[in-house]
């Protein structure tokens, strides 16, 4: 077996916080990466909404907890962490004891991290999956936590547990930035259009958002029709869906980079 399947080809990596681990799954085949972090993950501002959400947590305001994202848990232990360390064991404690709704495999993961698991784990990792996960349970009177991904508010979630009769409190414990400047997107976008990228893998919803917010729709358009243009998930892939970009690869169940990394492998050394 080929032992750098990937060598002589070159994939764009927009990640931002895994991006080293990202790039040396891909280097260790022998492609050459382009890093381009389009996206940086920050704490939320203003700690005062998170610690507030929190101390209501702690005190039993949530009979049932869905989690969004793995990133969007730690940051609230984190947020504790630095500015009252004091209130973590209470708040460890009621998540103990609420149900918890997850929406994916990464949230899954910040739970086992505390030595916790899902109570109840979408199907599909998406809103719709989430919701479809609950439509079996009796919501009425239920008082639901969501950990929002990023400050997007997530009005069909809502909107569906309210119309179920449920109680719902949000928290948004971390915000999106732009990491890489402009310019370098911009140049991105022209080693794409002018087919020097064999590959792009996008690994968030941010990172399309921010590649169509830097240039025309049909200038990332055509940038991307030159390229294989890979999605870690669902989410990701439908994002790109509503942007009319179709991508050409996806893994099948897991979406996590080792995964991504395989089936980017083997549509490469394919020729696609």
């Amino acid at each position: 077996m080929d032992s750098q399947p990937l060598a002589g080809r070159t994939v764009a990596v927009p990640e931002t916080r895994e991006i080293d681990i990202f790039a040396a799954m891909l280097e260790r085949r022998g492609a050459t990466v382009i890093r381009c972090p389009m996206v940086a993950i920050r704490d939320a501002p203003d700690p005062a909404p998170v610690l507030q959400w929190s101390r209501e947590f702690a005190q039993g305001s949530c009979d049932d907890l869905i989690l969004l994202t793995g990133e969007g848990l730690r940051r609230i232990v984190a947020c504790l962490d630095r500015n009252e360390p004091a209130l973590k064991e209470r708040f460890l404690d009621s998540l103990t004891r609420v149900r918890k709704i997850t929406r994916g495999p990464k949230p899954a993961r910040a739970l086992r991290e505390l030595g916790l698991k899902p109570d109840i784990a979408a199907e599909t990792p998406t809103t719709e999956g989430v919701i479809a996960s609950l439509k079996a349970h009796e919501l009425n009177g239920r008082r639901f936590g969501v950990q929002l991904y990023g400050t997007e508010p997530n009005r069909p979630l809502v909107d569906f547990l309210k119309g179920a009769g449920a109680t719902v409190s949000t928290v948004a414990p971390y915000v999106y930035a732009d990491a890489a400047d402009n310019e370098a997107v911009l140049s991105l976008l022209n080693r794409l259009q002018a087919g020097e990228v064999d590959a792009i893998a996008f690994t968030s919803t941010p990172q399309v958002e921010r590649l169509f917010a830097v240039a025309p729709a049909e200038t990332v358009t055509a940038a991307l029709s030159k390229t294989v243009v890979a999605a870690v998930g669902p989410i990701v892939a439908d994002t790109l869906q509503r942007h009319g970009i179709q991508a050409r690869v996806m893994p099948e169940e897991s979406f996590f980079l080792k995964p991504l990394t395989s089936v980017l492998e083997e549509a490469l050394a394919a020729g696609s």
